[in-house]
């Protein structure tokens, strides 16, 4: 679980080991369709993937 310090905001996220499969599942119909459908409520790049910043872990369980 990471902590936003700006909003305080806790998130839960994944971990792949494999960087090459996380990458190809932004290329997935379905990941554009909901980057789209999501890009009016969060901040984007160009492509309309999220914005992403590195947090602070508060909690990692194995």
């Amino acid at each position: 679980i990471a902590l936003d310090p700006d909003t305080l905001t806790l998130f839960g996220y994944i971990e792949i080991d494999d960087p090459e499969r996380w990458a190809a599942g932004a290329e997935t119909a379905i990941n554009r369709k909901w980057w789209d459908f999501m890009a009016d409520i969060m901040e984007t790049n160009e492509d309309n993937s999220p914005v992403s910043v590195d947090l602070p872990v508060l909690v990692h369980m194995d």
